[in-house]
């Protein structure tokens, strides 16, 4: 046999250059990129929260970055002008020189005098607050191509709102505080104890939702006395809720007869539902609440996203309550700021964080290319709405931010 038979054809393939030795490649480091990070004043609903704390801000200037503060936006949660001027911060005298920067972070919507001081590409940091966004809202937020950021739909790495998940702490804590006062004769209320004494049974309270809400007002009502009924549709949050509060809880999937039946003989009535993305389901009719006891109080968590009562109205810490039905509603979308300095830190906690991930990253856009969950929290993006919510809610088209974010690579 001649050695032309003996030789086995070498595919083609496997000589070409992608096996031939190769450059080196490292990798490139990104650049650090140093943020101007503006902090204004609330204007609205008597918000006493502040974006970011002195102390915050002392980190953030130490890695370099810039901020600058409105002067009295820290006032109602006891920082001073002079905290802040001392860990660093530029004191501004007027909003405009607040929005010059880059950054902003709110713990309320901006109002839409303060949308029109926005500048192109700016990027916002705010809760949304449902049923005060409008139309016009989303429209100017696209006209001024900024990037803005629901802080209530950005997510961590395992898939948790961060933000909410603190400021749930802070409301269900509040909420039960909250619902006592109100049964109280000074209040309008019954006059009646949340816990029971000596041969008095303790008031009822029904929980719509299951969620972190749900946890802290459990633990206080039963650390009260109360008679508590949980409400949710996922078994698996029921279960988890009474292995985190470790003891047999009343609970039950929304069923509509047995709903009906604990919220005409309740006290207190809180909605604790949380949307990962639109409004809250609306779970009780004004028909229900119209035969709900006289003088009992609806504590309404859920308000801004909506509100899951039908009689739900938003109101403010100045005017907290209305009663409708004989019905006290209690529907704040800050409950969070009856604590303005506990919450404010722990909404800057969290910023902090952002802030650095995004300097690290290379700014904020690059971390949005990189966190799945960061963009979550994303509803306008360079004069898109990107929130399929809204875009249905207002018939505004919306665009799909994976989509935007790759074209612009």
């Amino acid at each position: 046999m001649s050695d032309s038979k003996k030789r086995i054809p070498i595919p083609q393939i496997f000589t070409q250059g992608q096996f031939q030795t190769q450059t080196e490649m490292l990798e490139v480091q990104r650049k650090p990129n140093k943020l101007f990070i503006g902090i204004p004043k609330e204007e609205r609903f008597q918000e006493r929260r502040v974006g970011l704390v002195p102390a915050s801000v002392a980190t953030l200037i130490a890695h370099g970055h810039r901020v600058v503060i409105e002067t009295g936006a820290g006032e109602h949660a006891n920082y001073s002008d002079q905290a802040y001027s001392e860990v660093g911060a530029d004191i501004a005298y007027s909003k405009e020189q607040v929005y010059k920067s880059n950054v902003l972070v709110k713990v309320a919507p901006p109002t839409l005098e303060e949308l029109d001081l926005f500048q192109p590409n700016q990027i916002l940091f705010s809760p949304i607050q449902l049923p005060l966004i409008s139309a016009e809202y989303i429209h100017k937020l696209r006209k001024k191509r900024v990037i803005a950021l629901a802080m209530e739909y950005i997510q961590d790495e395992n898939g948790t709102f961060p933000v909410v998940r603190i400021m749930s702490e802070l409301a269900g804590l509040s909420a039960i505080i909250t619902a006592g006062e109100l049964l109280s004769n000074q209040n309008g209320g019954k006059g009646v104890l949340l816990g029971g004494i000596s041969g008095v049974p303790s008031s009822k309270v029904v929980i719509l939702g299951a969620g972190v809400v749900a946890e802290f007002a459990t633990r206080v009502a039963l650390g009260l006395g109360a008679d508590i009924r949980i409400f949710d549709n996922n078994i698996s949050k029921l279960m988890r809720l009474q292995s985190l509060v470790g003891r047999q809880l009343n609970t039950s999937s929304l069923n509509p007869i047995q709903l009906e039946k604990e919220l005409l003989s309740a006290d207190v009535v809180i909605g604790a539902i949380h949307s990962k993305a639109g409004r809250t389901p609306m779970l009780v009719s004004e028909a229900i609440v119209s035969k709900m006891k006289k003088g009992s109080v609806i504590i309404d968590v859920s308000i801004d996203q909506g509100g899951c009562f039908e009689t739900s109205e938003v109101t403010s810490l100045n005017k907290p309550t209305f009663v409708k039905h004989d019905v006290i509603h209690y529907c704040v979308p800050n409950i969070a700021s009856k604590m303005a300095r506990t919450a404010s830190i722990a909404i800057s906690n969290i910023m902090t964080s952002i802030m650095l991930n995004a300097s690290e990253m290379g700014g904020i856009e690059s971390l949005l290319q990189n966190q799945t969950g960061l963009r979550n929290g994303v509803y306008t993006y360079k004069g898109c709405l990107t929130n399929s919510y809204l875009g249905q809610r207002f018939k505004i088209k919306s665009t799909d931010l994976d989509l935007l974010i790759m074209s612009s690579l």
